[in-house]
């Protein structure tokens, strides 16, 4: 961090403190020194320590032997009630494991949208994938379909299902942030997510529903035929670029995406909800930002 802020002028180094102040870091430091490997070696001291011995079985119950208290308590866990089985979770029994129909479906459906529009009928037409059986709403895009960049997600989490829009929940509002910091907005960009239906828990989207989906995100994004393209996160970059490397070793490295015969320049980047957990990495991520908009403004003056 240090021979970056070396490389800037004061200008960068101000904007990158008004992306941090807005990322929700309020200070740099803390009123006095704290000995975080002492806090360690507390701790695992603390747990090295014999405990009390609490609760300790009476040798006599009521005046009986052991032997006999022993065998009353053996006889009152045999007339323990056998727990009853959880009833069977109704959307569970909702979900089918895709054959190869539901494959050819989805290339044939998002082949035949002429438009966004039409797409978007599409995917809610379409009952092969079984996430939309789980999920509330399906959640397509937002922003300006025709704006030059286009931001690719994962899927939806829950206040993106309970609103029907991607991004607008916590990772949406540090998104809001990323993009303002390099002067965006929604009016500006366009954003989706590879998946449209929330997989239940926010787990990751499964092998095949990712493959299910793929075929209309990569009509998404022909149809809004964006200058510049960004994936946010593992799924949306691996998938959509063809490689294995995960996103902490390909992040910041422009790459093409391939729309027919025509590439488009694109970025991955990590996401917005993985900067929730791991605040230290904005600092890739503004560089990253830093690289995005300098190309977005080669493109406005070119």
């Amino acid at each position: 961090m240090a021979g970056m802020a070396h490389e800037m002028n004061s200008a960068e180094l101000a904007a990158l403190l008004h992306f941090y102040a807005d990322s929700g870091v309020g200070e740099l430091c803390e009123d006095a020194p704290i000995d975080r490997f002492m806090q360690t070696t507390e701790a695992l001291q603390a747990r090295k320590r014999p405990q009390p011995q609490t609760n300790a079985p009476a040798a006599v119950v009521h005046g009986q032997q052991p032997a006999a208290a022993s065998s009353q308590s053996a006889r009152s866990a045999r007339r323990k009630p056998a727990p009853q089985p959880l009833a069977p979770d109704p959307q569970a029994s909702q979900l089918t494991v895709p054959g190869v129909a539901a494959f050819e479906q989805a290339r044939a459906l998002a082949a035949s949208a002429n438009s966004i529009s039409e797409l978007r009928a599409a995917l809610d037409g379409f009952t092969g994938c079984n996430l939309r059986h789980s999920a509330k709403s399906l959640v397509f895009a937002d922003g300006n379909p025709e704006a030059p960049v286009m931001f690719i997600g994962e899927a939806p989490g829950r206040d993106e299902d309970l609103q029907g829009a991607p991004f607008v929940g916590r990772a949406g509002q540090m998104l809001d942030r990323m993009l303002a910091a390099i002067g965006l907005d929604r009016d500006s960009a366009y954003i989706t997510n590879m998946i449209p239906w929330r997989p239940p828990g926010n787990r990751t989207p499964a092998p095949h529903e990712i493959e299910l989906c793929r075929p209309f995100i990569e009509r998404h994004v022909a149809l809004a035929a964006p200058k510049i393209v960004v994936m946010l996160g593992n799924v949306a970059s691996k998938s959509l670029l063809n490689t294995d490397k995960g996103i902490l070793s390909i992040r910041g490295n422009w790459m093409d995406y391939q729309v027919g015969d025509a590439p488009i320049p694109a970025l991955p980047t990590l996401h917005p909800a993985y900067l929730l957990r791991n605040p230290a990495q904005k600092r890739f991520v503004w560089a990253d930002l830093l690289s995005l908009q300098e190309r977005l403004e080669a493109l406005a003056a070119g």
